[in-house]
C-alpha cells in the first residue's frame, strides 16, 4: 500500500458541493446510496480527501468516454 501524504485541507460536505456545483443535498445523498466520492468521519464531522474525489471524478470521466 503505498503511502501518501495528508492533504493541506481536506473537503468538507459544503466544499465539495460548492467545488462540483451540485446541492450540498446530493453530497448527502451520494453518501447514503454510496455512489460518490469516499468520505471519513473525524468526529461526527464528515470529510473528504481531495486525492479520493480526483479519483472519483477521473472514474466518472473514464466511464462517460466509454
Amino acid at each position: 500500500m503505498t503511502v501518501r501524504p495528508l492533504p493541506d485541507r481536506y473537503l468538507t460536505p459544503l466544499d465539495l458541493a460548492d467545488l462540483l456545483g451540485v446541492p450540498l443535498e446530493t453530497v448527502y445523498q451520494w453518501r447514503r446510496k454510496r455512489t460518490g466520492p469516499r468520505g471519513f468521519r473525524v468526529g461526527r464531522h464528515l470529510r473528504f480527501d481531495p486525492e479520493d474525489v480526483r479519483a472519483w471524478v477521473a472514474s466518472l470521466q473514464d466511464g462517460a468516454a466509454a
